[in-house]
């Protein structure tokens, strides 16, 4: 029934995205006097419609749920000889080319504005997120050799303030893609000491990373990753498992492995791991009692290589959690902020595919989208409108784009018209019309071939 969940996710988003674009064409054309005739949710043959207002504007659901349209009385549709006198003072084509500017350039608008509102709303509700504390482990990464050390809280960024993992590789992700190094404010608790927190500043440097990690887990590739519970607890015991035969019991909480403490659970893992067949000496605090165990990793191909296994089930390690709040002006600041950053980053990204310097596996279709919508859908409330928020923005900077047959080309056309004072001849205007659905064909192309792609793997 997933499968389900995600398309009914996404037809759902992409109903809210699209009545949002296509209503701030409406009603920027109806502010503008132009006559609307036709508002239509999908794309094809109409299959209902009911006629509303003084216009009598037809309100349709189309066939093909991908997109939608608002038609309005327009000389180069309907022909001149077809629209009465009387009428022609409310045609597209007679309107300014300010007024032609604003009606075009209304729906990615609305999206935007829809993003800020989600924002917004989240913002002021409060948003649950994993705090930016980072796990370090290995001393050869570049973020240990800077002196970050496994527990360490980031604060800010570049001088901007984070207040959550999330924020924190936003930032981490746009100071990298410009090249730039990443200067982190610090904040370390100190073990034994009653003040308690130690605060520095770290700078990272990202000037290694090439394309290919930028575009995948690069905070890896830094050794950065989320920090977790320390607690590695036994909650479950497979059948035969080495673990159970040495004595361990449900609820035993591993302390050290071999005389060396424990970080998390990815830590007892990895020591397990590497140690196939080799006697490993637990502390295990039960209770009020602290125990050493001896236990031995049976070993277990995986992926080629043997490593060990003690086959049981960990409790999960969850991130120390933080709520995201702010009162109504300051969360319409962050929103507006955050709509901005990530229509810029977009810009960049698309920039980078253009030049060569991203792979075009980056870019991704409805089936991708459907399948967030999806887990997203299914997480919580917050995330699936967090996840609306950023596809809204997505549609608005794709719509801005200045490629015929979106709005980006109109408007492209309509400022030509202003430097010039004259239209752009229809011959050209057709030229482009072609060149665009080529090129959209095209993009829309690799983005299903990408998500089959990933879909198979």
């Amino acid at each position: 029934m997933i499968w389900l969940q995600n398309a009914l996710a996404f037809l759902v988003t992409l109903g809210i995205l699209v009545t949002i674009h296509e209503y701030g064409h409406y009603i920027v054309a109806r502010w503008c006097g132009v006559k609307v005739l036709r508002f239509s949710l999908g794309m094809g043959k109409v299959i209902y419609s009911k006629r509303l207002g003084k216009d009598q504007t037809e309100w349709a659901i189309s066939l093909l749920p991908l997109g939608g349209y608002v038609k309005m009385l327009d000389a180069r549709e309907q022909g001149a000889d077809s629209i009465k006198p009387e009428e022609l003072p409310r045609e597209f084509g007679q309107q300014s080319v300010w007024k032609r500017i604003a009606i075009v350039a209304a729906g990615p608008v609305a999206n935007f504005l829809l993003a800020i509102f989600l924002y917004t709303v989240l913002f002021v509700h409060g948003v649950p997120e994993p705090m930016a504390k980072i796990r370090v482990a290995s001393d050869t990464t570049v973020a240990y050799q800077a002196g970050l050390r496994y527990g360490d809280e980031i604060t800010s960024v570049n001088d901007t303030l984070v207040q959550s993992w999330s924020e924190f590789r936003w930032k981490m992700m746009q100071a990298s893609m410009a090249g730039k190094d990443a200067v982190l404010t610090v904040q370390r608790k100190m073990p034994g000491q009653t003040a308690g927190l130690k605060r520095f500043t770290v700078v990272l440097s990202t000037a290694h990373l090439n394309t290919k990690e930028l575009e995948g887990d690069f905070l890896n590739q830094l050794g950065l990753n989320l920090a977790g519970s320390p607690e590695v607890v036994l909650e479950e015991f497979l059948p035969d498992s080495p673990a159970l035969k040495a004595g361990l019991q449900v609820g035993d909480r591993v302390l050290e492995v071999n005389q060396k403490p424990l970080l998390d659970v990815i830590d007892f893992r990895q020591a397990v791991n590497a140690n196939a067949d080799k006697a490993l000496k637990l502390l295990v605090q039960r209770g009020q009692e602290k125990l050493e165990v001896q236990v031995i990793p049976v070993s277990q191909e995986v992926n080629g290589k043997t490593q060990g296994m003690l086959k049981v089930k960990l409790r999960p390690m969850s991130p120390e959690m933080t709520v995201i709040q702010a009162s109504v002006l300051q969360a319409l600041y962050k929103s507006v902020e955050k709509t901005w950053d990530t229509s810029i980053f977009s810009l960049k990204m698309m920039g980078k595919m253009l030049t060569g310097s991203v792979s075009l596996k980056n870019i991704t279709g409805p089936l991708t989208i459907a399948d967030y919508a999806g887990q997203t859908s299914r997480t919580s409330a917050i995330s699936y409108l967090a996840f609306i928020a950023v596809i809204s923005i997505s549609l608005g900077v794709m719509n801005l784009l200045p490629i015929p047959v979106l709005d980006g080309g109109h408007l492209l056309y309509y400022s030509l018209e202003v430097l010039t004072g004259k239209p752009l001849q229809d011959r050209y205007v057709e030229m482009g019309q072609r060149a665009g659905v080529f090129l959209l064909l095209t993009m829309m192309a690799i983005a299903f071939f990408n998500d089959i792609a990933r879909l198979v793997s």
